[in-house]
């Protein structure tokens, strides 16, 4: 295809042609940033008519949209790629195989970026962390840009020029192309098998995280999960966290005999783990990495600590909806693999157990290829009931009956949201229940009942209202 010559007034960079490949946010984020810097942009998407394309700088007079231009990308200087879009597509391949530089939104932000960077991954609980310690830099009076995964591309905190310090969530797929983040400190915080179409398996996976490291001037490391141990010389600094007693300096958990649990660092006791609105043993483990993030770029613990005492959580994330007939109902519904729903079922089934309390676990969705399996030894310990939803309900259960569910733990087969409703309130309404708690965490996707977790979550706040507007009505 022949390129037009773009304006003289855009070339003081040079005529290398930068090729934005996927025009989501961060791909529309990247053409304005680039066209402001005075580079000559194209932009090709596979949607014939993408919804943003309205939105792009005048400048950007090469719009190749109904598929990746391969002729397009061999003529560029350098592709940027939207983390939609996989490495392994035809074009994006042959353009590599060429040494064209293939770089993300991410890679642009921190070559320009002036303010030092928290940069935060893992497979669960990373968009928590990272509002918590946006929220700590903010309340602590720290100029603070949060960006990347969560929602606002990494590139429009730029427009801040009075930032301070940027707190960015990463995923894998925006990781993969990024060299020499040179973060101030950098976490993988969790490990669970998730995104394996994508990377191929978990060591392709944990390679794409770990690239998080690199260049970093201090770590945070999970004590309880070896995978998120970086390889990174023993000089730089690091604090872990976990759930034990701490050693000096690092930040887990002390009980008091009388079972009080407390955050602490090293031997000092911190906040009594009551004070947290949020619960669960997950979310004292996030309170503790987002305190070890907010220490290693200097946030003063009082402060922090403050935070900390406030902070509610985030939507659809072991989020506590209400308390119906002295049963607490939590929406999860952003848990959408096994690793993020084990930490919710172990997080909040510890909370309960030493009141003799058990869950109830609505589970089900679209499957994506995973061992529910795994889940059993958690339900054993913490669930006496599963309610079971969505198209791969029936497989769900042949794994867990498979890995040796216990006898005690009964499931049911509800198809829907609503149906599984109906059945809480039967087995609840039992003298013999158990159940303290019940918790929405799918372990799935949930495009075959709803457009996303979102709807599904609010779907079933929805039927817990219900619930209470019929509790009252009774009483």
């Amino acid at each position: 295809m022949s390129i037009s010559a773009a304006p003289a007034t855009l070339i003081h960079k040079g005529s290398g042609l930068q090729v934005v490949v996927g025009l989501g946010q961060s791909g529309l984020s990247v053409a304005h940033y680039l066209t402001e810097q005075g580079y000559r942009v194209a932009v090709t998407d596979n949607n014939s008519t993408p919804v943003l394309a309205e939105q792009l700088p005048a400048a950007v007079e090469i719009r190749q949209f109904g598929g990746i231009d391969s002729e397009l990308l061999l003529q560029a200087a350098r592709i940027i790629i939207s983390p939609g879009i996989s490495l392994a597509t035809e074009a994006v391949a042959q353009a590599r195989q060429a040494n064209i530089p293939v770089v993300s939104d991410i890679q642009l932000f921190c070559e320009a970026c002036s303010a030092p960077i928290v940069a935060i991954t893992g497979s669960n609980a990373k968009s928590t962390v990272t509002t918590l310690v946006g929220q700590m830099a903010g309340d602590a009076g720290v100029q603070v840009g949060v960006g990347g995964n969560i929602g606002v591309p990494a590139l429009n905190l730029l427009a801040n020029k009075e930032m301070e310090l940027a707190v960015l969530e990463l995923s894998s797929f925006q990781l993969e192309t990024v060299t020499n983040l040179g973060a101030q400190v950098a976490t993988v915080l969790n490990m669970s098998p998730d995104h394996l179409d994508r990377h191929g398996d978990m060591l392709g996976y944990h390679q794409a995280k770990h690239r998080i490291f690199q260049g970093a001037k201090s770590v945070v490391v999970n004590r309880e999960d070896a995978l998120t141990r970086p390889l990174v010389a023993d000089n730089l600094p690091r604090i872990s966290v976990g759930i034990h007693a701490p050693d000096k300096g690092q930040y887990g958990l002390i009980t008091d005999p009388d079972g009080q649990i407390y955050l602490a660092r090293g031997t000092e006791r911190l906040l009594s783990a009551d004070k947290l609105l949020v619960k669960g043993r997950h979310n004292l483990l996030n309170a503790q990495a987002a305190l070890a993030l907010g220490e290693l770029v200097g946030l003063p613990l009082e402060s922090m600590l403050a935070t900390l005492q406030q902070f509610t959580g985030l939507d659809h994330r072991c989020q506590f909806v209400a308390s119906v007939t002295d049963i607490d109902y939590f929406n999860d519904s952003k848990g959408t693999n096994i690793g993020s729903t084990m930490a919710a079922v172990e997080g909040l089934g510890a909370v309960y157990a030493p009141k003799d309390g058990k869950l109830l676990l609505i589970l089900g969705g679209q499957a994506k290829g995973q061992q529910f399996g795994e889940l059993t030894p958690l339900i054993n310990q913490y669930v006496s009931q599963v309610l079971i939803i969505g198209e791969d309900a029936k497989l769900i259960e042949q794994h867990l009956r498979d890995a040796e569910l216990s006898g005690d733990v009964r499931l049911h087969q509800c198809q829907t949201l609503d149906n599984a409703f109906t059945c809480v309130q039967q087995v609840t309404d039992s003298s013999l229940s158990q159940v303290q708690a019940v918790l929405l965490s799918p372990a799935c996707a949930s495009f075959d009942q709803f457009s996303g977790y979102a709807e599904r979550g609010e779907h079933f706040s929805q039927l817990v209202q219900q619930l209470m507007t019929s509790d009252t009505a009774d009483s």
